[in-house]
């Protein structure tokens, strides 16, 4: 459905360096009337045309970067950070003088407080274009699309940018571009750019409220430009495609919760990118985009969307049938557990057979994702489910109960158990709320214990009356099969 593995996408851009600063607001500062944070938790890691990297990484590309960096200790974290993944090619460029780009987001609860930007934005020497140029055409061999991540800080000269898509179109490749130049021309032999509205609006000096402006701004641009496609990113609004045939393809917004925009374009190219070398159209590469834009806006900082998380969305949507490949292992729930987690998300967890899905398992569902900002479900295994409710049970296999369970929207995740309890895997993956009906008290719940002492909450959801599994099978004369 989403498998990128055999893709590598080359990426040329501005790079950067992003830290987070996590903390919390307690008080104002007696000095000036400004918020006082205590700081808890630092992030750090590549931003920019870097997180375009990280993006195709996480969804299972290989991606290779081409940018400028200094020589400071900001560019050698950078490149340590992209060692640390498998993924993750550096193939950049040393600046003549120029320092690595920082920005540095200090963050309290869910609400960015300030940003502080250490940067040179001079456009690139003749010298270090010439670099650009020569880093990129021996990178792109083996390489199945370009993307140029375009964030005004010199690296994309018109010069680069040229060569750049000279040395794609040599080598049979598309390439997709995120414009910060309000002269769309400049990327002049792109496929596809992905400008939002505002971007459009300035290049095309018209109005973009509706859909039909956004496609006569769009048509105008792209005739100036000689440009085959364009994809325009409306916030709320979603997605708008327009062909250089006239065809127009819009797609409705994804995101359930918006925590933080930053990087939202660089997640929507970087799927585009992988879906269209992939062979898919434009239109379903939108598509994907925007199922993994809506995701990613409900994370904090610099996100990434895993293909995983990609996969949900789309079944949850519609855009896929339920598939047994829904469930995940322990190590990769707890990869998923720990991303979330380091962008500020409270992690539920509840647990079940889920043997047959009923109206009671829905609204239990339902109401605990209320209580947290993504839900793991754990599933008994078949043998386990046996041993627990008797041998004529479970009535649908593990992996059918995975595919249905992750069907349902208020699910993020699901992950199976072998033992009588979850508590290893409550151990493991150290959710921060623990859901489980109202049936139970708290002191009778698997896991509460380490939940509470955690600093964590454990929530007793009230269940539907007459709903349960056992009577369903009993209303069938205790055969299941029939």
């Amino acid at each position: 459905m989403v498998d990128f593995s055999a893709l590598r996408i080359l990426v040329l851009g501005d790079v950067m360096l992003d830290r987070f600063l996590y903390g919390a607001v307690e008080r104002i500062s007696p000095e000036a009337p400004v918020p006082v944070v205590r700081l808890g938790r630092t992030l750090a890691m590549p931003g920019g045309a870097g997180n375009v990297a990280r993006n195709i990484s996480a969804l299972g590309g290989q991606a290779v970067l081409v940018g400028l960096v200094g020589r400071d200790a900001a560019a050698a974290e950078f490149r340590a950070l992209l060692a640390a993944d498998p993924r993750l090619v550096d193939a950049l460029v040393e600046g003549e003088g120029r320092p690595t780009i920082c920005k540095m987001r200090v963050i309290a609860g869910n609400q960015q407080v300030v940003r502080l930007d250490d940067e040179v934005a001079a456009p690139a020497s003749a010298a270090e274009q010439a670099a650009l140029t020569g880093a990129v055409e021996a990178a792109l061999p083996g390489c199945n699309a370009l993307i140029l991540s375009d964030y005004a800080k010199g690296v994309l000269a018109p010069a680069v940018v040229a060569a750049a898509i000279a040395a794609a179109r040599r080598h049979g490749i598309p390439v997709l571009a995120d414009p910060k130049s309000e002269d769309f021309a400049l990327y002049r032999g792109a496929d596809c750019l992905t400008p939002n509205a505002r971007e459009l609006a300035r290049a095309a000096q018209m109005p973009v409220g509706t859909e039909a402006e956004v496609a006569a701004a769009a048509r105008k641009v792209m005739a100036a430009a000689g440009l085959p496609a364009l994809l325009c990113t409306r916030a709320e609004k979603g997605m708008t495609l327009v062909r250089a045939d006239g065809a127009v393809e819009s797609v409705p917004a994804e995101a359930r919760e918006v925590f933080d925009v930053s990087g939202a374009g660089d997640t929507v190219i970087a799927t585009l990118a992988l879906a269209h070398a992939a062979g898919r159209p434009l239109g379903e590469a939108m598509r994907l985009a925007n199922a993994a834009a809506g995701i990613v806006v409900g994370k904090l900082g610099t996100a990434t969307v895993s293909a995983d998380e990609l996969a949900h969305a789309l079944r949850a949507g519609g855009g896929a049938a339920p598939d047994p490949a829904a469930l995940l292992d322990h190590a990769a729930a707890l990869r998923q557990v720990r991303d979330w987690q380091a962008h500020g998300l409270r992690v539920g967890f509840a647990n079940g057979c889920f043997d047959i899905l009923h109206a009671g398992h829905v609204a239990l569902l339902a109401a605990a994702r209320r209580r947290c900002d993504r839900l793991v479900v754990a599933l008994n295994t078949d043998a386990s489910t046996a041993r627990l409710k008797g041998p004529t049970r479970p009535v649908n296999t593990l992996a059918d109960r995975a595919a249905v369970i992750a069907a349902l929207a208020a699910v993020d995740a699901v992950v199976a158990f072998e033992e009588d309890t979850p508590l290893e895997l409550i151990r493991l993956l150290r959710p921060e709320v623990l859901i489980k009906g109202a049936d139970y008290r708290i002191d009778q719940v698997v896991g509460a214990d380490l939940v509470q002492a955690a600093g964590g909450e454990v929530a007793l959801i009230e269940l539907l009356p007459g709903r349960s599994t056992t009577g369903l099978v009993a209303r069938l004369g205790g055969k299941p099969s029939a």
